[in-house]
């Protein structure tokens, strides 16, 4: 299993489309037995959700993300926790131990935008 944690310095970003990186985890069992740091390619509509699934992602963790990339990861198959605040490793370790609860924090104002400069974080 393969946990992605949207990452900005460590702690898990703001906002899935523009987080500095992706802290992937890889599980077997319950432990974490490989950690990689994959840069965000870019924010396209629909590509970091297959982007993601080409890597063999099964859970992608965010404190924010739009409403169209989680349809998309839906499709895939692929499990999404929003509204998490903390470090990456962190988040992994919670979701493995079944503590970390997705709050739904979708952000619909700006899912069709091109600018997101003074909404980067999408308010939470």
């Amino acid at each position: 299993m393969k946990i992605a944690v949207a990452s900005d310095n460590g702690m898990v970003a703001g906002h899935f489309g523009h987080c500095e990186n992706f802290n992937v985890f890889h599980v077997e069992g319950e432990q974490v037995v490989n950690h990689e740091v994959v840069a965000n390619p870019g924010h396209k509509p629909g590509f970091l959700p297959n982007f993601l699934n080409d890597l063999g992602v099964n859970v992608i963790i965010a404190g924010g993300m739009g409403g169209g990339a989680v349809q998309i990861f839906n499709e895939k198959g692929i499990e999404v926790v929003v509204g998490v605040r903390n470090t990456a490793k962190e988040a992994a370790e919670l979701y493995l131990k079944g503590e970390l609860e997705s709050t739904g924090s979708i952000c619909h104002e700006h899912q069709h935008a091109h600018d997101h400069g003074e909404h980067g974080n999408c308010g939470h």
